[in-house]
């Protein structure tokens, strides 16, 4: 019933235990691994955060893997590799779905963006992000241009830290583009660092740690918590931060 009256493509990510073939090996050990049993996704905006090396972005991999988008990142057409770097994750994760069909969809990711970019460059599809090379342009614009021309409504993205192309301004564009796209039938899933991205209104934020994925409200992130304080009274952080 659940699925059939769902609004959006995904709702639960569950890991498959009985496959996993150790609890001991990369990267089943980590702990956002190790203990994930059924992550509910928000029928509209989703986001994961925890610190560099937690296991964001294996855990996105693996997800967008499992829908059946290119490891490297684009659409599901896309059928390229430049290094096979993926983990054996995706073979163990189930994703459950609605009775909703995504009309289209992408895997963003912003370490392996430019082996996309060439990608599309060498399958002459300029025309469908903005009609420019990506390559011919900044990085925070190639993404724009991909998330403005590329991006459409009933979709599913999945993007792996998109703000390390975008300045704060362009990030929030960057929210207003989403908010288009999610008005428009749209379902994203974010891991991100910024705390300018996840005040998304009403989006579910799960922080991974020690003991997996947890969630949390916006302003208990480590993310807010520690910019507000800096941007309160930089001068002091910086002393605390700096002086012998």
């Amino acid at each position: 019933m659940r699925a059939l009256e769902a609004e959006h493509y995904v709702l639960d990510v569950k890991l498959k235990r009985d496959k996993v073939p150790s609890f001991d090996s990369y990267p089943f050990s980590l702990p956002v691994v190790r203990n994930l049993g059924t992550l509910e996704l928000h029928p509209k905006v989703t986001f994961i955060v925890g610190e560099n090396g937690s296991g964001k972005s294996t855990l996105l991999e693996g997800m967008a893997i499992a829908w059946g988008f290119n490891p490297e990142g684009g659409s599901k057409n896309f059928n390229f590799q430049t290094h096979a770097s993926h983990s054996s994750l995706h073979e163990c994760l189930l994703l459950v779905k609605s009775t909703k069909r995504a009309r289209g969809g992408y895997f963003l990711r912003a370490e392996s963006f430019f082996n996309v970019a060439s990608e599309i460059d060498k399958l002459d599809i300029a025309e469908y992000y903005g009609g420019n090379s990506l390559h011919a342009q900044s990085h925070g614009e190639s993404f724009f241009s991909l998330m403005t021309h590329r991006f459409s409504g009933n979709g599913f993205y999945i993007l792996d830290e998109p703000e390390a192309a975008l300045s704060p301004t362009r990030q929030l564009a960057t929210l207003t583009r989403l908010h288009q796209l999610v008005q428009e039938g749209s379902q994203f899933v974010i891991a991100t660092h910024s705390p300018i991205l996840m005040a998304y209104p009403d989006a579910w934020i799960y922080q991974i740690g020690e003991d997996g994925l947890q969630r949390i409200a916006y302003e208990h992130t480590e993310h807010y918590l520690v910019t507000r304080d800096f941007l309160v009274n930089p001068k002091r952080r910086l002393a605390d931060l700096l002086d012998p």
